[in-house]
């Protein structure tokens, strides 16, 4: 589907270990996919690939990746952008293009997503995409327990 710069795509085995090879710089390593071993081997099962994980192309190259999980009619969005594209005010077409992906392909009425407290870069993206926060709370990964703030919004 294609949305603002992005074209999201079923995710394939190429797309899945160039995800887990990302490495983001300073504090973003935390979302390093090989951080958590639970995510690493999710993002790796070939049998959320076209389900639950898709990837998003930008000028015919993998530039990020999306995870829905459905509930009903609301979309949980776990999502990355590539490392040396973060920063460069893509972000809110990137989201806005998950979205819409998820409304049209899904039936997603409704979304949510998790963020690292930490994250303000990433929390100000949200908030402009039109997502409120919903709850914080501490949850175990990474090696330690980590603040998180679960964010919500209605309709694309």
């Amino acid at each position: 589907m294609i949305g603002d710069d992005f074209v999201i795509r079923p995710m394939s085995e190429a797309d899945a270990s160039a995800v887990a090879a990302w490495r983001y710089s300073a504090v973003h390593s935390f979302y390093d996919a090989d951080r958590d071993s639970g995510d690493l081997v999710e993002l790796l099962d070939p049998a959320g690939w076209g389900r639950s994980y898709f990837a998003a192309d930008r000028e015919h190259e993998l530039a990020g990746f999306f995870a829905f999980k459905l509930s009903g009619f609301v979309a949980d969005i776990g999502l990355g952008l590539r490392p040396d594209l973060t920063g460069r005010g893509l972000g809110g077409s990137f989201v806005c293009c998950g979205l819409r992906f998820a409304a049209r392909a899904l039936g997603a009425e409704g979304y949510t997503l998790t963020v690292a407290a930490f994250n303000r870069r990433a929390i100000a993206v949200y908030e402009r995409a039109g997502f409120r926060e919903l709850e914080r709370y501490e949850q175990p990964t990474n090696g330690g327990v980590h603040p998180f703030v679960r964010m919500t919004r209605e309709g694309c």
